[in-house]
């Protein structure tokens, strides 16, 4: 059946609008959109308010899931290279350790935990996004837009008063807990507030704790309750910390909330000292230390708020703009990345005039229910610790790395049919395993190593006497896509090289991809770029590839 894109080129659009994507806010989750926006050579402009990075360790942890999107966009080495291990926590309850967190996660799991200040996270963002002829246009914000059925009309601000108007395909406002893209859009945004104050500080300490390990030392009151805190993340550099921790009294202060009511982030006005943090390290910390080389101090608060829906038509929010919640578990900025990666290949497809006219709304589908569940944990959590969910603890650090978040109840995956009990799903996060070999290279290499740099890919596992030929099912995806889907070939262990067919193959020499994948016979995934299974097709036919192509590209 033919389809049509209602959010598709026409030759109207295509004269009138300046830029395909505009992006209001140029925070992790901007700098994600923008950068895999254009690695699919989408054309895009990203603005934001501010007139350079902010010098704060906000976001301080990366999370295994979000270093995996890193790696499938090519970014990985960078944020490596700058970052720092997190390698478990420590916890003391009124001076006595209560015993250690160890973050360790199945070895199929190509990365572990990490720590970077927000900063350095944006710089390598932006470096890449630079690689291809794309900056952030600073000291510029978005005051207002209108939507048309063809495109978005904005208007943007310089900080000298200039104004310019920019015709665009499509909005999509990373601009945080303030958003004016969710405010002009009528997104409700319900919530509420903790009534406690922290102070933030980044300091150096020389106590004799073990490296790469957090510290979460509390005071609790003889009626059980917890009076006093302190969190401490290691970031990189000797004995340095980013260290949040409750405000005293004389320091606090009534701080309304910003005029549209979120009490949320960074606060202006009284600046802890280097004294204030220390009274606390006095009080909490596990022994007697000495902060010093203070970087940056502030007070901040904590709200806790989703919005009703995650877009409109030809605008979208994502991270803060969308879903704010307690920096517990450090969910909130690569929940954001994750929101950044859906969106874009979506927005992608649309632009092409190659999505069907199902895909964007999926943007929602997927990432509304991801957002409602990261508020509602991290706020149990911020209330009642992680032992509020009664879970492993393998389950308790695979959901913190959030390698379970995954879309099986999505519109744009196919359900598998009635009666498979196959333990990995559509929807499922594609894994990772090791051990693949080819023909001319000498080294075994991962999955997530032919992923790299891809967009979608059908995985075609072993030989299929009761589906079709590899060869006919490479052909089709091609076909079906536009070109836009690559086919790559896993051999079992044991098997001959098969040239016939034009696809490249490898072997599972370790046997690890059939174990990860559930196959033991001729078997298909269709892994989408943002790297989650759209299809398990067992036995894969041209007919089966047909039908679950058909939910996201229009033909």
């Amino acid at each position: 059946m033919a389809r049509s894109a209602s959010t598709g080129r026409s030759a109207s659009a295509a004269r009138g609008a300046s830029t395909d994507v505009l992006i209001a806010g140029a925070g992790p989750v901007g700098l994600t959109l923008a950068a895999e926006l254009r690695r699919s050579g989408v054309s895009c402009r990203i603005a934001d308010r501010l007139p350079a990075r902010l010098p704060y360790a906000k976001a301080v942890g990366i999370q295994p899931r979000t270093l995996e999107l890193f790696d499938r966009m090519g970014l990985v080495r960078d944020v490596l290279d700058a970052a720092v291990p997190m390698r478990g926590q420590l916890t003391y309850v009124n001076g006595a350790e209560q015993g250690r967190i160890e973050l360790v996660l199945p070895p199929e799991v190509p990365y572990g935990f990490a720590a970077l200040p927000q900063y350095e996270t944006e710089r390598v963002l932006e470096e890449f996004l630079g690689r291809f002829g794309t900056r952030i246009e600073r000291s510029t914000e978005l005051v207002a837009f209108a939507q048309d059925p063809v495109g978005v009309t904005s208007r943007l601000r310089s900080s000298s008063g200039g104004e310019e108007e920019v015709r665009s395909r499509f909005l999509v406002g990373c601009d945080g807990a303030h958003s004016v893209v969710r405010k002009a859009l009528g997104l409700t945004f319900e919530g509420g507030a903790f009534p406690e104050e922290y102070m933030l500080a980044d300091v150096e300490v020389g106590w004799g704790l073990p490296p790469g390990y957090g510290v979460r030392s509390m005071h609790r009151a003889e009626d059980g309750t917890i009076d006093d805190l302190l969190v401490c993340i290691p970031l990189p550099g000797e004995g340095r910390y980013r260290m949040s921790m409750l405000v005293p009294p004389e320091l606090s202060a009534d701080r309304p909330a910003s005029g549209d009511g979120v009490a949320h982030g960074l606060e202006g006005g009284t600046t802890p000292a280097l004294a204030d943090i220390q009274k606390v390290l006095d009080r909490l910390a596990p022994e007697p230390v000495t902060a010093s080389a203070l970087r940056w101090s502030s007070v901040f608060r904590i709200s806790h708020r989703l919005v009703d829906r995650y877009g409109e038509g030809r605008v979208f929010v994502a991270g803060d703009a969308a879903h704010i919640h307690p920096p517990t578990g450090a969910q909130g900025m690569n929940t954001g990345v994750q929101d950044a990666c859906n969106l874009a290949w979506k927005l992608a497809l649309a632009v092409e005039g190659a999505a069907d006219p199902g895909l964007l709304p999926s943007y929602d589908a997927e990432r509304h229910p991801v957002g409602e569940e990261v508020v509602g944990r991290t706020v149990r959590h911020a209330a009642e610790g992680v032992q509020a969910d009664p879970t492993d603890l393998e389950t308790l650090l695979l959901r913190e790395a959030q390698l379970l978040v995954g879309y099986r109840e999505s519109p744009i995956v196919s359900p598998l049919p009635p009666g498979d009990e196959a333990v990995l799903r559509p929807g499922d996060r594609a894994p990772d395993c090791g051990g693949l070999t080819g023909d001319i290279a000498a080294y075994p290499v991962r999955l997530f190593d032919l992923l790299r740099g891809r967009g979608h890919v059908l995985l075609v596992y072993g030989h299929h006497p009761a589906g079709d030929t590899p060869g006919d099912l490479a052909s089709a995806a091609r076909e079906l896509t536009g070109g836009r889907m690559e086919t790559c070939r896993i051999l079992p262990a044991d098997a001959p090289p098969d040239e016939a067919t034009g696809v490249p193959h490898h072997h599972d020499s370790r046997c690890e991809f059939a174990r990860q994948y559930g196959v033991e016979e001729g078997a298909a995934f269709v892994v989408r770029p943002d790297g989650y299974l759209g299809a398990c097709l067992r036995p894969p036919t041209v007919g089966q590839l047909k039908e679950t192509l058909g939910r996201v590209f229009a033909w």
